[in-house]
């Protein structure tokens, strides 16, 4: 593969901003568009930065020095080292990308709410901001979850995150699912009933009874990989 004769070696020789981040993304060894949702912007965006279509913003690089710990004052102006020492104590840029914190998308979309097949509403116009923790999934999406029904699992108003792939062929028996129907979406607990062609849904909340249904009926699963509960105060 021919070498990119503007992409720097190393962090003394990278010249510019975009040059400056393109050393990031490379010792990370992740693609642009990984990078992209690292620091919470779009992709499509990213690579308009990157060609010059639009300039290196103060906001972009105030993503970037937050959710990666690089310097800010190497980033903008090269006068620093990347990674100083409280920049490293949260981010090392030789370790693998499969151990960094991913900034996963979260979406207007509230699970309990309407009848819509899921993947379809997984679009960038719905995405309200991204958010980066230790354990979520490189292909998370975070969705809130209403009503009490998960209660104290799930806070009225919280969030999951959940894998967007749609996966009726494996169930982890007593793990909690989005479960859409035709008629609803449900946030349960799933466990084994009485014949194979059932299941049983489970709320947390013990006001209420568990439901039985019928395997054939269920259109859409989706595992919770994370609950994140999370309270606003003024």
């Amino acid at each position: 593969m021919k070498k990119d004769p503007n992409e720097a070696t190393d962090f003394t020789s990278a010249v510019t901003p975009v040059d400056r981040i393109k050393f990031i993304i490379r010792k990370m060894g992740i693609t642009q568009g990984d990078f992209a949702r690292r620091v919470g912007i779009d992709p499509t965006n990213m690579s308009k930065h990157m060609n010059g279509k639009l300039k290196i913003s103060e906001g972009l690089i105030n993503k970037i020095v937050v959710n990666l710990g690089v310097s800010k004052r190497w980033l903008q102006d090269g006068t620093d080292v990347p990674f100083g020492k409280a920049g490293m104590a949260n981010f090392d840029p030789d370790r693998p990308s499969s151990a960094l914190p991913v900034a996963v998308p979260i979406y207007d979309i509230d699970v309990v709410a309407g009848t819509e097949e899921l993947s379809k509403m997984f679009t960038d116009d719905r995405i309200i901001g991204h958010i980066s923790m230790p354990r979520l999934k490189r292909h998370d999406v975070i969705v809130k979850v209403s009503g009490d029904s998960m209660m104290p699992v799930i806070a009225p108003g919280g969030y999951v995150a959940i894998n967007p792939q749609n996966d009726n062929r494996n169930i982890f028996w007593g793990q909690i699912y989005v479960i859409v129907m035709d008629d609803y979406r449900l946030v349960k607990y799933l466990r084994k009933a009485d014949s194979d062609d059932k299941v049983r849904l489970v709320s947390a909340n013990p006001a209420y009874d568990d439901m039985i249904v019928n395997r054939d009926e269920i259109r859409g699963l989706y595992l919770v990989d994370a609950v994140i509960n999370c309270e606003l105060r003024c």
